[in-house]
């Protein structure tokens, strides 16, 4: 009898613990949902403060359809995270209604089992009757576990009233957190209903944009020639710059110089060795952004039929932002190119090196040795056509490098 009283306090609390197992595992999931859907959500409220600062200039329509394929993308995601969100929740519901079906049963078994040993205790509540059934019994051994029967019983009853205790109040909990759900429910509805509108809405614009774009082909066509002739002078000043480094390099320390590769120090090989170790991790060269345009060979976003080649990524930002060292290194070269707006500052991390062109202001100079995160310059802005635009490489010697694999998922 005392191991069924065991079995079944102890299956009970069993049945407590896996609910709030339960319970505590879909509020983890429910919870790095509802983050993410934050962090959508500021993303989209960053590309609505680019694109009111490109509708200060009518001529920034390129611009603003980038921002708006972005803004669009992120839209989506929003959408899709809600629709998470809605599914999980409605596991949720299911869960709590089940488990309020199991503590309600379980309560009332409870509670029946509780009255039956309180009637049981009432009818032989006086101390002879207990006696007599301990000096009933056969022998010494029999009597010393008819005593203890009596004492676990004791126990058991006490145990029970706190169990009963114990599934009310989590029963109450379940009841509320149904209703809390079922109002979160209610409220992801209405906002999932209001971003697919605003989806609706951008894809209107997004279109209209588009035709107007279509009507402006030879502007367009100009533009994208000296951003194509802008980005060679660029590739060419940097090998240039890479080639004298290497050479330099091999000079200094009596080697034949690679064609590719430094001759690099100790200290410069500890350096190139950390900075790889990092890749995927390393800071964004901006604190805010989003890509305008990824690294290689892709289509144009209005013209049919045109390849653009980028050798980096292009990140839009806000006016005034600052660019700041995504690792620690060296400042290689400072140069400024003819044709090509803002500055450009170069810097080695052992056999790699990173770049940042497009700058206004450059507060470092050549030689200087900089930290992970400093700043070294300000964004350039086009005032003409309204966009703050940088362009950030990454190379191994002489051979280009995706920046998007090197940098973390986040800004």
């Amino acid at each position: 009898m005392t191991l069924f009283f065991k079995y079944k306090l102890n299956f009970y609390i069993i049945g407590l613990v896996l609910i709030l197992i339960t319970t505590i595992t879909f509020a983890q999931t429910k919870e790095k949902l509802e983050e993410k859907r934050k962090e959508i959500k500021k993303e989209i409220s960053y590309t609505n403060k680019l694109i009111a600062e490109t509708q200060q200039n009518t001529k920034a329509t390129l611009n603003k359809l980038i921002i708006l394929n972005n803004k669009i993308s992120k839209r989506k995601e929003l959408i899709n995270t809600i629709n998470l969100e809605i599914q999980y929740i409605d596991k949720i519901i299911k869960s709590n209604n089940d488990s309020i079906k199991i503590l309600t049963k379980e309560l009332k078994i409870l509670k029946d089992e509780y009255a039956k040993m309180i009637y049981s205790a009432y009818k032989n509540r006086n101390s002879y009757s207990r006696l007599m059934f301990i000096f009933a019994s056969k022998d010494f051994n029999q009597a010393y576990h008819r005593i203890q029967y009596m004492q676990q019983y004791s126990s058991y009853r006490k145990k029970q009233a706190e169990l009963i205790q114990d599934t009310k109040q989590l029963l109450n909990l379940k009841i509320q957190q149904l209703e809390s759900e079922k109002n979160k429910k209610e409220f992801l509805l209405s906002n999932q209903k209001n971003e697919k509108s605003l989806l609706v809405k951008g894809k209107e614009e997004k279109n209209s944009t588009i035709i107007k774009l279509q009507k402006k082909e030879k502007q367009l066509r100009k533009t994208l020639r000296a951003k194509e002739s802008a980005a060679k002078k660029l590739k060419k000043a940097i090998e240039a710059i890479i080639a004298e480094e290497i050479r330099k390099a091999a000079e200094s320390r009596k080697n034949k110089p690679s064609s590719n590769m430094f001759a690099l120090t100790p200290e410069e090989l500890a350096l190139s060795e950390t900075f790889s170790n990092n890749k995927g991790k390393l800071p964004w060269p901006l604190l805010r952004g989003i890509v305008s345009s990824t690294f290689g060979v892709h289509q144009h976003h209005v013209l049919k039929g045109i390849k653009i080649k980028n050798n980096g990524i292009d990140i839009i930002t806000t006016k005034g932002s600052k660019i700041r060292t995504v690792f620690e290194g060296k400042v290689t070269a400072v140069i400024s190119i003819p044709g090509v707006n803002g500055k450009t500052v170069i810097i080695s991390h052992g056999e790699y090196l990173t770049v940042y062109s497009n700058l206004a202001e450059v507060y470092v100079k050549k030689e200087d040795k900089v930290k992970t995160k400093q700043n070294i310059g300000l964004v350039y802005t086009d005032t003409e056509n309204a966009k703050t635009i940088l362009q950030f490489q990454v190379w191994k010697g002489k051979t280009l490098l995706n920046p998007a694999y090197w940098l973390s998922g986040s800004n």
